[in-house]
């Protein structure tokens, strides 16, 4: 997912004092003060991890974070972010108040993400090349054990409530499940063919696990390890998204060109709706009002309201739409464009509770990060040194 954009706004040097004093609708000018937070964008062929401003609309940090950094995560109880290097087989500490690697936790073999704990204090490290998982002390900067899975684990999460840590193993075409507490496997179970994503239900009773192999989505009951339904999603679902509330989860099928909405209470599909070419991820807002999809092939992003079920809007964007952020406003989304190697700035004008629908969203500019463009998170710390 990689290649070369036309589009580069980010170089029109005007653009970024118009962002920042952007004028909502009204009788009255207002400025808009964008968020001091700071967004992470892995490049995985530079060997970099960009770190872009999200007030200045600008990169203002490039951190070596080892070779083919991946996978990245923020802590939900300090200022920390963590970055999985797939080829290092390392996980990098950087502090997001200096905004500067700060230790370095070796794992094992061919990691790709890593999994944070509510409460901040551990994360759950899938070791494709190893077949384990590693599960870091994120206080004591050590890892605390590395235990044996199922084959080639892709992604772990672990649960709301802490308590268990779910596998996804695509070379077993099985699913582990992880008791946090006594550090064992509580159960593989055979699913379907090559398992991917995995998202949990609030409640941390059940699991869905996207089948990338067989355009499948199996349904797990955590209580007593076993699988209850095997779902037939759209061509290759490659991402789940889970809304707010708990009720629906939008399965983007890639090789179908739609988005399957799966009833989490019935375990069933409901609906599929057409999207764009190549949906790649979902992303829903916090409110559950409005769904967007990144269209790899279309080198777009679709907004689609939920409640009504309809495709609102197109954002065309750099090439190869992949990952997806929303600010902590909710007034910007932040698109990773893998194959041009930058990130496509959307905004929003949501106030209040002013839905997405009110306004229609649009392009603001474009930012060049790196070759390889992967994953974002954005992390607002307490207090930022960056000069």
């Amino acid at each position: 997912m990689n290649g070369t954009s036309t589009l580069r706004l980010a170089h029109v040097v005007g653009l970024v004092p118009a962002i920042l004093l952007g004028v909502f609708a009204g009788c009255t000018a207002r400025k808009y003060e964008p968020p001091a937070a700071f967004a992470y964008v892995t490049n995985s062929r530079d060997n970099t991890v960009s770190v872009l401003s999200l007030r200045e609309l600008k990169v203002v940090r490039t951190l070596d974070a080892g070779r083919n950094p991946t996978g990245v995560a923020v802590n939900p109880k300090k200022d920390e972010v963590y970055v999985v290097s797939t080829d290092s087989g390392t996980v990098s500490v950087i502090d997001a108040r200096q905004n500067a690697v700060v230790r370095t936790i070796p794992v094992q073999r061919t990691p790709y993400f890593i999994s944070v704990s509510n409460d901040g204090r551990r994360g759950y490290v899938a070791n494709s090349g190893s077949g384990t998982v590693s599960v870091l002390d994120l206080e004591q900067y050590r890892v605390l054990t590395n235990i044996a899975v199922g084959v080639q684990p892709g992604l772990v999460r672990v649960s709301p409530d802490g308590k268990l840590a779910v596998v996804s193993n695509r070379g077993g075409n099985s699913v582990s499940v992880i008791d946090t507490e006594s550090l064992t496997v509580r159960a593989t179970l055979p699913v379907c063919s090559r398992p991917e994503d995995v998202r949990i239900l609030a409640d941390s009773h059940k699991a869905f696990v996207a089948c990338t192999g067989s355009n499948q989505v199996a349904v797990i009951n955590l209580k007593n390890c076993t699988v209850t339904a095997i779902l037939r999603s759209g061509g290759l679902p490659a991402n789940l998204e889970l809304k707010a509330d708990g009720g629906e989860i939008f399965v983007s099928n890639f090789d179908a060109d739609t988005i399957s909405a799966i009833n989490t209470g019935a375990d069933e599909i409901s609906e599929t709706f057409l999207v764009g070419n190549g949906p790649a991820r979902g992303l829903v807002t916090d409110d559950s009002s409005t769904l967007f999809v990144s269209n790899f092939r279309s080198n777009s992003v679709a907004v689609f309201d939920v409640a009504t079920r309809k495709l609102l809007a197109s954002v065309q964007t750099g090439t190869g739409p992949d990952a997806l952020a929303l600010a902590p406003d909710g007034n910007m989304l932040l698109v990773v464009d893998s194959r041009s190697g930058d990130v496509a700035v959307m905004r929003l004008d949501r106030r209040g509770d002013r839905k997405v629908t009110a306004a229609p969203p649009r392009l603001f500019t474009i930012i060049p990060t790196g070759a390889g463009a992967s994953q974002i998170v954005i992390k607002m710390p307490e207090a930022a040194e960056v000069h």
